[in-house]
């Protein structure tokens, strides 16, 4: 294949990429969700009633970060702090029925945006598909990984030295 084949190819999944971005946050502002606060909503949906640890650790987030995430879904009526049962000192995140509702709405909202995308396809296109983004997705995330890890491995920064 020719640089201009890939070059073509990697215009269509950034573009594919920013149209999937805008139908989400669209979608989600109607909701009155951010992407974050929604990534919060799935992962509670995934877990059950989880303390904030959890969910900080599963989005990959600061404690302040959640702790802002979890006050808003609260204040907007998506969850609820509760004791818990047996860690005085944690709190258990958990839906309220307006929230456990939205999150059953995504999902379904999700399924019937893949139906759009993909229903009527070949399926040996689908799966040629299917398999070739996977092949590039386990790429990105490799090289993503490898350059977080010679982040890590960087010797850290001297102080710049003051120029007289």
């Amino acid at each position: 294949m020719t640089n201009k084949k890939y070059a073509t190819a990697l215009g269509q999944v950034l573009e594919l990429s920013l149209l999937v971005n805008d139908d989400m946050t669209q979608s989600l502002a109607r909701d009155g969700l951010t992407t974050a606060r929604a990534h919060l909503l799935w992962e509670l949906a995934q877990r059950g009633p989880s303390t904030q640890r959890v969910l900080a650790d599963a989005l990959d987030v600061s404690a302040r970060n959640i702790t802002g995430l979890v006050d808003a879904l609260v204040a907007t009526g998506f969850v609820t702090r509760e004791p818990h049962p047996t860690d005085r000192r944690a709190t258990l995140v958990s839906f309220t029925e307006h929230g456990a509702a939205t999150a059953r709405a995504l999902g379904e909202g999700q399924q019937e945006f893949a139906d759009l995308l993909f229903a009527g396809m070949p399926e040996a296109r689908f799966d040629c598909f299917v398999d070739g983004l996977g092949e590039v997705l386990d790429r990105l995330r490799e090289r993503l990984q490898a350059d977080k890890a010679a982040d890590t491995d960087q010797p850290p920064k001297q102080p710049e030295e003051a120029h007289a």
